[in-house]
């Protein structure tokens, strides 16, 4: 008899195959509000560095936080409306929509840019040369999405590259079908 194949053992529900409960998933949110930088942390799931963010009324909130950025910083001068910001500014954490949250340009290093504007669209360029037309009332940050070089640093030991992988619910390593015995 042969034995499973992977796609059947991955059906399963075995914990090698399972994705790894998130215990800290945090909102990303635009306020309107005023508020201070109170901290920089890790994000386990993904690569840039969030800022935790204090408003006004004494309520929390997280932020993807952008290269330069740093303790005691205020919230109101990096996250501005569309139409506060100047034409060929680089900007991230863009919302799709007005209070949607950002959700175009988060990965660390890539940010679009601000091409033109009217009274009430405006038109940006992203990362991959695509042009996009949003609300001019859509919220983003100014500047780049902190962690940009994390590709340059090479895994040195396999156990580093596993941990990584287990971490973001992937098997690691894989053994390719060619070399298992028939």
């Amino acid at each position: 008899m042969g034995r499973p194949l992977r796609s059947q053992r991955r059906g399963k529900g075995s914990p090698t195959y399972r994705a790894p409960p998130r215990k800290f998933k945090p909102l990303l949110t635009y306020n309107g509000r005023e508020g201070r930088v109170v901290d920089i942390i890790n994000d386990p799931i993904r690569n840039s560095p969030l800022a935790k963010v204090t408003y006004d009324d004494n309520s929390t909130g997280y932020i993807i936080a952008t290269e330069g950025m740093k303790v005691g910083d205020s919230v109101s001068e990096k996250v501005k409306t569309l139409g506060d910001v100047n034409e060929g500014t680089q900007i991230s954490c863009v919302e799709a929509s007005p209070n949607s949250g950002p959700k175009i340009c988060r990965a660390p290093g890539s940010a679009a840019t601000l091409v033109s504007k009217t009274d009430r669209y405006c038109i940006i360029q992203l990362p991959s040369k695509k042009t996009m037309k949003l609300n001019i009332k859509c919220r983003a940050a100014t500047g780049v999405p902190a962690g940009e070089g994390r590709k340059d640093k090479p895994f040195l030991k396999a156990g580093s590259k596993y941990h990584l992988m287990k971490a973001r619910g992937h098997m690691y390593p894989r053994t390719s079908g060619v070399s298992m015995n028939a």
